[in-house]
C-alpha cells in the first residue's frame, strides 16, 4: 500500500505522523555481514591465476555496472546512469562489495511463502552475476517496512511473525536487514529529518488512494492512508539516504513512484522474482499468483 499527505499540514499532523512513524514495534532483526565471494585460486600446476580470476581483478567499474545493469534483471533503464556508475565506482575503490537497499514490505501473509524465497534468490542471482566479473560481488540489505505495515494495520505480532521468517532465509544468502522504523529514529536524533509536510500531485495520490482501497485497514478512509503514506515516505527517504549514501536503492516499482524514493541515491528498477514479474513477493499467496488481485506498490 501506498501513503500520502497534503502539503497543508498543521502541526498536529506532523506529530502525528511523528508519532505513526515512532510506534512500530522491534522485530528483532539486526544486520548481519554478508558472505564473502568467490576467491581467486591459483591453478594447482602452473601457480598461476585462473581466467575467471583475471577476469574479475580485470573489471572497471563499467564493466561491473553491466553485470548486472540488463534486461535479465532490470525492469526499466535507470534514471541516473552516472550516478549509478558512480556508485560502483566507490565501492571499487575500496574493494568492497557494490551495496544494494531495498524494502521488503508486510502483505496479508504472516509466514514465509515460495514467492518470498524465490524472490530472495533472484537477489542472490543478481549477487552472483557481480561476482562472476568483480570477486567482492555485491552486499544487499533488506529494509522491512515495519512503518507501511503498522500504518496498514498489521499486528506487531503478525509483523514479528512474517520478518522473522523472511531475516534467517535472507541472511542465509549473505543479505543483511534492518527495520525502516530504527533508520527514522536515528535520522531524528541526528536532527537530519525535515518533518513539513511536502505536496503531493493530483496524479501520484489518485495512483495512492487505488492501491490503499486494496491494502489499507488502519485508521480512516483510504484515501487518508495514501496521504500518511506518502508524508511517511518523504521523512523516509531522508533517513535512507542518510543511512546508506554510496548505496544503490532497488526497487520492484517503476520510475512513476520515483518521487518516493531517496533523491541523491541512483535507483535500480528491478523485477521481483523473474525477468517480466514485477509483483511484490509479500503481496503473493503462491508462486506467479497475486494475494489479491491489484496494483501494489510500496512495501
Amino acid at each position: 500500500m501506498l501513503d500520502q499527505e497534503n502539503s497543508e499540514s498543521s502541526d498536529a499532523d506532523v506529530t502525528s505522523l511523528r508519532k505513526s512513524l515512532a510506534s512500530s514495534p522491534a522485530i528483532g532483526t539486526s544486520a548481519r555481514p554478508r558472505s564473502s565471494g568467490e576467491s581467486g585460486v591459483a591453478t594447482i600446476h602452473t601457480g598461476r591465476p585462473s581466467k575467471a580470476a583475471q577476469r574479475r581483478r580485470a573489471a572497471t567499474p563499467e564493466t561491473i555496472l553491466q553485470a548486472f545493469n540488463t534486461w535479465s534483471f532490470k525492469r526499466e533503464q535507470p534514471d541516473n546512469a552516472p550516478l549509478l556508475l558512480q556508485a560502483v565506482s566507490s565501492a571499487v575503490q575500496l574493494a568492497q562489495p557494490v551495496p544494494f537497499v531495498l524494502y521488503w514490505g508486510k502483505g496479508p501473509r504472516c509466514e514465509l511463502a515460495e514467492p518470498d524465497t524465490i524472490c530472495l534468490n533472484f537477489l542472490a542471482a543478481l549477487d552472483a552475476r557481480l561476482r562472476q566479473v568483480y570477486e567482492p560481488g555485491a552486499a544487499i540489505k533488506l529494509i522491512f517496512t515495519d512503518t507501511h505495515a503498522t500504518l496498514n494495520g498489521h499486528t506487531p505480532k503478525a509483523m514479528r511473525d512474517y520478518f522473522g521468517a523472511v531475516e534467517p532465509v535472507a541472511r542465509a544468502r549473505g543479505f543483511s536487514t534492518c527495520l525502516l522504523s530504527d533508520l527514522v529514529a536515528q535520522a531524528d536524533a541526528a536532527g537530519s529529518v525535515n518533518w513539513a509536510a511536502e505536496p503531493i500531485t493530483d496524479e501520484v495520490l489518485q495512483k495512492l488512494g487505488a492501491c490503499a482501497a486494496k491494502w489499507f485497514r488502519g485508521e480512516g478512509t483510504p484515501l487518508d492512508g495514501a496521504t500518511r503514506y506518502f508524508q511517511m515516505n518523504m521523512v523516509e527517504k531522508q533517513a535512507v539516504q542518510l543511512a546508506f549514501p554510496r548505496s544503490i536503492f532497488v526497487t520492484f516499482n517503476n520510475s512513476e513512484f520515483r518521487c518516493l524514493f531517496p533523491e541523491r541515491m541512483p535507483i535500480f528498477y528491478m523485477y521481483s522474482l523473474r525477468r517480466g514479474t514485477g509483483v511484490k513477493p509479500w503481496f503473493m499467496a503462491g508462486p506467479g499468483v497475486p494475494a489479491v488481485s491489484a496494483p501494489a506498490l510500496a512495501g
